[in-house]
């Protein structure tokens, strides 16, 4: 038997443990509030700090690659093998901080490219575009708007940035115009050389091109980011049909994704290429060869119809486009802005 004191003594000591234990639980709450607060702090400081990217969602001329109905050798491969496939023109712009997505050009193959873009910067909201881009009416650059509409997701106001004449061809032309009148998509106007703010660290510039415009006016975007630029230029005439210098554009950005539908002339056997101008890639290569080596990097080309060899990766022609100095456009490649 214990006498009183002994009982004293010990609940007294199991009362000072159990303070001491009281004590740690609350440092190490302290200490797990603090350590969770600066972890938080410094995870917004890396999100802060992380740049808006440009992501290539496609590189292929507008009716991708292989294009509907070739029986050809240049298409024969991709019938077999879907990996080797590619998209009609797209590029995404996406700022990880703000959670924003634009998309420049919406072309046929829309759902795949929306699926290659959550793939890698995925949205909660649907469709989680907060703005679509058009350079013009030609049939890879537009057409995947109708997924929008009423028949398709029905989506709500997507900004759809676009030139005077685009307006009028999407407000006057069914089934455009019923995206415009159900308010699936809001047009926004733009102007030549005008810049506009897309959020507080995204800019761009529409700039006019020469190019075939029965239903619209065509341009290129210069987007600027935080600490690069891009050129994004899919489609013009000839360089030298332009009254801009496309040198100096290419000197002032740090990307140049620029038109590179046919790689050499007579790439398309009984057709008058002079219907479709498009500088040949082997133009261009002789156009730019005064620029320096690394300003010859930044050009990217890009659009390419289905018989350009640049497509596979394995061809003579792309070892000849980068010994040259210059880059050949790859689906799903990104870089920072």
């Amino acid at each position: 038997m214990y006498s009183k004191n002994q009982r004293v003594l010990g609940r007294e000591k199991r009362e000072s443990r159990m303070m001491m234990h009281c004590r740690n639980a609350k440092l190490l709450v302290r200490f797990g509030l603090m350590y969770c607060l600066t972890l938080g702090a410094l995870t917004l400081g890396a999100a802060a700090e992380e740049p808006p990217r440009v992501m290539v969602l496609g590189v292929a001329q507008d009716a991708g690659f292989p294009q509907a109905g070739c029986r050809k050798a240049c298409c024969q491969e991709a019938w077999g093998d879907p990996t080797i496939r590619r998209h009609p023109v797209s590029l995404a712009i996406i700022d990880p901080v703000s959670q924003q997505r634009w998309l420049l050009d919406c072309s046929p193959a829309f759902p795949d490219q929306w699926r290659l873009l959550d793939e890698k910067f995925p949205h909660p909201k649907v469709p989680g575009f907060d703005g679509i881009l058009l350079t013009h009416a030609h049939m890879g650059h537009y057409l995947g708007l109708a997924h929008l509409g009423r028949e398709a997701i029905g989506a709500k106001n997507v900004p759809v940035y676009v030139m005077p004449r685009m307006a009028t061809f999407l407000s006057e032309n069914g089934p455009w115009d019923q995206l415009v009148r159900l308010g699936n998509i809001e047009l926004r106007g733009l102007k030549a050389d005008r810049t506009f703010q897309l959020n507080p660290r995204l800019k761009v510039t529409p700039i006019l091109v020469p190019h075939r415009d029965e239903y619209s006016e065509t341009v290129g975007f210069k987007v600027e980011g935080p600490s690069k630029s891009l050129l994004y230029l899919p489609d013009i005439d000839k360089w030298d049909r332009w009254d801009r210098s496309i040198i100096e554009l290419v000197r002032e950005v740090d990307i140049a994704f620029l038109d590179g539908t046919f790689y050499a002339d007579g790439e398309l056997p009984g057709r008058n290429m002079a219907e479709i101008p498009h500088p040949f890639i082997r133009e261009s290569m002789a156009w730019f060869s005064g620029l320096s080596r690394d300003e010859r990097r930044k050009i990217r080309f890009i659009h390419f119809n289905h018989t350009n060899p640049l497509l596979r990766e394995s061809s003579a022609a792309v070892g000849q486009v980068r010994k040259a100095g210059f880059e050949v456009a790859t689906q799903g490649e990104s870089h920072a802005l």
